[in-house]
């Protein structure tokens, strides 16, 4: 049966976003990896949060892209802000509506469940002032949310 993994090119030695990726989600695991002649990690296939994903030390040639993004889906506002508070430390940026850069430019959005049900409401006024106040945050706030969905 096929698999698809996604495969992120880096700027970064793939031992050092290895060692953060450890520190910022429980049980990464290296599944299979590819070293060069002076013994430094050419590629991995890691599994982070039960997701396999590939990684290239590529070098500066192919930065990394918005077009392309990693979902953390999440229950609570304990682990929104943990993630986001992680991933943006150290030189990560916010963005909007849940997304964020992590310091080595790879996009991340760090969604709880709860948007998806309240943006999905199927009292369509509930669920727009929803969204709205969605677009109006950087972190998702699900309390923020809730308030606005029920407002009016």
């Amino acid at each position: 049966m096929a698999t698809i993994t996604p495969f992120l090119w880096l700027n970064h030695p793939i031992d050092e976003v290895i060692a953060y990726y450890s520190s910022v989600f429980d049980g990464v695991k290296v599944d299979d990896e590819q070293r060069m002649p002076d013994g430094s990690l050419l590629t991995a296939t890691v599994t982070i949060a039960g997701q396999r994903v590939g990684l290239l030390g590529g070098g500066p040639e192919v930065p990394p892209s918005d077009a392309f993004s990693l979902m953390v889906s999440v229950e609570t506002q304990d682990e929104v802000d943990r993630y986001w508070n992680t991933l943006t430390a150290d030189g990560g940026q916010e963005s909007q509506c849940g997304w964020l850069k992590d310091k080595y430019g790879i996009a991340w959005q760090i969604i709880p469940t709860a948007l998806g049900r309240l943006i999905g409401d199927p009292d369509s006024a509930r669920a727009g002032r929803a969204m709205q106040a969605m677009f109006a945050m950087r972190k998702i706030v699900i309390a923020d949310l809730e308030a606005a969905a029920a407002a009016g």
